[in-house]
């Protein structure tokens, strides 16, 4: 398996060689050559197999320079009941006849970035020992991935983080996980501005291509290919757990707004998945329905961003949306860098009228928008009804995924996180503090370590820089409760 840029201006590569990175060379984002044909022998063959086993099955169609026991050896220690709490790791919980949660949230950091990021984590530090290299990972997050990427990453040798997220737009809990790590390779960076302007720094530094290889930086957010490919493993397990014959069809709701998750079912989808329709549910921010209803993608800007309750979905500029466009126009580099040139001048393109417009309904995209009363008023009717507590971003699924239920087709809804993350949402809803994890137990209460910053490239630069130049080989990874 071969490697490309949905923009056309990279020379085929392995998946090794891609996987420490983000960017393409050209800006534009790495995606496989072709997707995997999976059959229906295939399906049966694969029901039964315990999550890690099914990983491995998955991700040597995409990973085929890694030795394959190497790789079995990587998914069997990552996909553990000691890392996300059951044998199942992404267990079914059935709500009533024909819809069912996949309940993703049981690893390390209580939210589904965690799948994947134990996984890159494991990854990223196999392949830096095998090349003797280091890295220095740059991300942006809105809240989950932050915390899932540098507790996959905390500890591992030849390996330093720095994560940028908006300050004072992420929940308590979601801020506490990241600012109270105290692990040397860690470094996290409050900006004065909202996730879009995160991820553009991101971006910018990606684009230097002197900068970046200087500094040996790679990125562990959604663009990084081996998490979307990770992802589509639970797509798989959760059509297994709600179904009996490999002949059924199965509906996904997924609460979206970076748009790597529901890429990853998009993924499955051509793969093979009998999946009927892939139900993308936004919050206030609902550029992703606005595109699906109307073919026009037009990205806010930082003031039009809402700062909602379902913080981790306040995305105006969906990062893997690239790669979505690029299947749809039929993976034409010169299409999709027309459409981005249209992005860059216009702020916006409209594909209606066109050929990827024709293409789109074959896809199974459904959409649609939940706001602050929808979601209280899913968790509310959640727990009344089934005595189940949901966050606030997997409400906004739920709520979605209602007015896409079909006769006969089970409609399964991704949860994204733990209820205790948003604490504040849960007691407006329900009257009821959620409860936390062991472990949890006062995290706000730790101290925090972080460094604020404005939106400026030039000082985001001289910060990674003085802080790269001399990268531990090894750094303590225990959990220091004092910190």
């Amino acid at each position: 398996m071969k490697y490309l840029s949905t923009r056309g201006g990279m020379e085929p590569a392995r998946f090794t060689e891609i996987l420490l990175g983000g960017l393409a060379p050209d800006g534009g984002l790495v995606v496989p050559e072709r997707y995997p044909c999976v059959d229906r022998a295939t399906l049966a063959r694969w029901r039964s197999l315990p999550y890690a086993a099914l990983a491995y099955e998955i991700l040597r169609l995409y990973a085929t320079d890694l030795p394959g026991p190497q790789l079995r050896a990587l998914c069997e220690r990552t996909y553990t009941a000691d890392v996300f709490g059951s044998d199942e790791v992404t267990p079914l919980v059935a709500l009533e006849p024909g819809l069912a949660l996949l309940k993703l949230s049981n690893g390390p950091t209580l939210a589904f970035k965690d799948v994947a990021m134990q996984l890159l984590g494991a990854l990223f530090e196999h392949v830096l020992r095998e090349q003797g290299s280091e890295l220095n990972i740059l991300g942006a997050t809105s809240g989950d991935t932050g915390s899932a990427a540098e507790y996959a990453m905390r500890g591992r040798a030849g390996i330093q983080v720095f994560m940028l997220s908006p300050h004072g737009r992420m929940s308590a809990f979601q801020t506490a996980q990241m600012y109270s790590l105290a692990d040397a390779n860690v470094f996290n960076i409050a900006v004065d501005g909202v996730f879009d302007e995160c991820q553009d720094l991101v971006k910018a530094i990606s684009n230097d291509l002197l900068f970046k290889r200087r500094h040996s930086i790679g990125t562990v957010n959604s663009i990084n290919w081996a998490r979307v490919a990770a992802q589509i493993v639970y797509y798989f397990k959760g059509f297994f757990a709600a179904t009996r014959s490999d002949d059924e069809r199965v509906s996904f709701a997924v609460p979206s707004g970076n748009f790597g998750n529901v890429l990853a079912g998009h993924i499955a989808r051509r793969m093979g998945l009998p999946i009927s329709r892939l139900v993308v549910a936004t919050n206030e921010n609902d550029v992703l329905d606005e595109f699906i209803r109307t073919g026009r993608y037009r990205p806010r800007s930082a003031a039009e961003t809402h700062h909602t309750s379902s913080p981790s979905m306040d995305i105006s500029k969906a990062s893997n949306f690239e790669r979505f466009v690029f299947d749809l126009a039929a993976r034409d580099p010169a299409r999709v860098r027309e459409l981005w040139s249209a992005l860059e001048r216009d702020g916006q393109f409209d594909i209606s009228g066109s050929a990827e417009a024709e293409r789109l309904p074959a896809c199974g995209f459904a959409s649609g928008r939940s706001t602050h009363a929808d979601r209280i008023a899913t968790l509310r009717a959640i727990h009344q009804r089934h005595g189940v507590l949901v966050d606030p971003h997997t409400a906004d699924g739920l709520r979605v995924a209602r007015d896409w239920r079909e006769p006969g087709v089970p409609m399964i809804c991704l949860e994204t996180a733990q209820p205790a993350k948003f604490a504040a949402t849960i007691r407006e809803a329900i009257g009821i503090e959620p409860p936390r994890p062991a472990g949890y137990e006062g995290i706000e209460s730790l101290p925090q370590r972080f460094e604020r910053m404005p939106v400026d490239v030039e000082r985001l630069k001289r910060y990674i820089a003085d802080r790269t130049d001399a990268l531990p080989s090894s750094v303590d990874c225990r959990w220091r409760a004092d910190a």
